[in-house]
């Protein structure tokens, strides 16, 4: 265990405060440091007073050097990242050493099988990579009301809900946070991330409804480097779409600036709640072929609580959920999320619930994102859709069938 020991600790750092904070927790206990961040993502003046070394994701040689020659053995993962564009990169030669195990982490689909990956990287270098909530738990949101407000026998049953969801989408990797307002679900996060599902609410719109943000781990999720997290943020867009307050699951969400989260949410009246997390769900992986099979799989997954329009699938990473917004929105959104840099050829699928809620406009954007397949599950006498779709380069398939 690294708390209490005078094993050098190293704490590889992505963007946020949460990287800062922990080295500031760690350090007050006595323990040794070496602090790696990400070039791009990281601001090294937030690091003054620790021993730190600015990487590019590329130098992988020179992070794992930097570690191992100040004689670091447990590490911690924190702190958000982009997926940077592999042709931008600069590299060296632990990059091209390590490169048949690089692809293998890049092909690995969702952020979870790609973290979970990353983890088996470090480990094989000899680091024991340790999660936040061993090294730092006083970060962690504990059982109960996180500040002042408390929350509702109505808030609770939304919240209720959106766990389910997040159970129901746990097999295909989807964004770990829900929006329930009513009873309805009004927004799944993608690979957008939280904030960004937040203004979406907003610009449609929906602020008045009232609801909960429901930010919680998915079954099986990767903790030690993939664990929630709430913060100042977090709030300021709770309240901006005007929402009740935010659940989550006791023991393992962060709270990053904790004075200033709590102090937030109390000055805006939202609660925040951690929450047991329940029995285990039971949720198992399902083995499926293609971008277009795992996006039927998630529309079938939502029946009945929601009745989803489309999802984006590329390279197997469920991009984007639709939840209201409409297929304009949800094509328009994913094609913002560039995966590992940018290809010529054409991959991914826009799966729908029927062609017939396809209309021009939807299929000229799914083409220009680049995606290879509009996927349906009924084709609903849309035949003359098809024609439309081919025209930008797109195959269609309803079902298992090509059309």
């Amino acid at each position: 265990m690294v708390r209490g020991s005078k094993a050098v600790v190293g704490i590889l750092a992505g963007g946020g405060s949460l990287p800062r904070e922990i080295a500031d927790v760690l350090h007050a206990e006595g323990q040794n440091l070496v602090i790696v961040g990400l070039e791009g993502e990281v601001r090294p003046r937030d690091f003054a007073g620790h021993d730190f070394t600015l990487v590019n994701w590329g130098r992988i040689g020179q992070l794992l050097r930097t570690f191992k020659q100040k004689g670091v053995t447990d590490l911690v993962i924190v702190g958000s990242v982009t997926r940077p564009d592999l042709r931008a990169i600069r590299t060296d030669v632990g990059f091209w050493w390590n490169l048949p195990r690089i692809f293998r982490i890049v092909a690995a689909g969702g952020d979870d099988s790609v973290l979970r990956r990353v983890v088996g990287f470090f480990d094989s270098h000899g680091f024991v990579v340790r999660g936040p909530a061993d090294v730092a738990p006083a970060l962690l949101i504990g059982e109960g009301a996180y500040g002042k407000v408390a929350m509702s026998a109505a808030s609770k049953r939304d919240f209720e809900i959106g766990r389910e969801i997040v159970a129901r989408l746990a097999p295909f990797d989807v964004g770990q946070a829900v929006v329930v307002a009513n009873g309805a679900v009004l927004a799944i996060e993608g690979a957008e991330g939280t904030d960004a599902m937040l203004k979406r609410i907003v610009e449609r719109q929906d602020s008045a409804r009232g609801g909960v943000l429901v930010k919680w781990p998915k079954p099986g999720q990767e903790l030690r480097v993939d664990m929630p997290a709430i913060g100042p943020n977090t709030v300021a867009g709770v309240v901006a779409a005007g929402l009740r307050g935010i659940a989550v699951q006791a023991g393992a969400t962060l709270a990053a600036q904790r004075g200033d989260t709590s102090d937030a949410a109390d000055a805006a009246q939202v609660f925040i709640a951690g929450l047991e997390a329940g029995a285990a769900s039971g949720v198992t992986k399902t083995a499926l072929k293609d971008d277009g099979e795992i996006g039927l799989a998630v529309l079938g997954a939502l029946v009945p609580r929601v009745r989803s329009r489309g999802v984006v699938v590329v390279r197997r990473h469920v991009l984007a959920v639709e939840a209201g917004e409409g297929l304009s929105a949800l094509v328009t959104r994913a094609a913002e999320r560039r995966q590992w840099g940018k290809s010529k050829k054409r991959r991914g699928a826009l799966t729908v619930a029927s062609l017939a809620d396809l209309d021009r406009d939807v299929i000229t954007a799914a083409g220009d994102a680049g995606y290879e397949w509009i996927v349906a599950s009924a084709a609903d006498g849309a035949a003359g859709l098809r024609d439309d779709i081919r025209s930008v380069g797109m195959k269609v398939r309803i079902g298992g069938t090509e059309a």
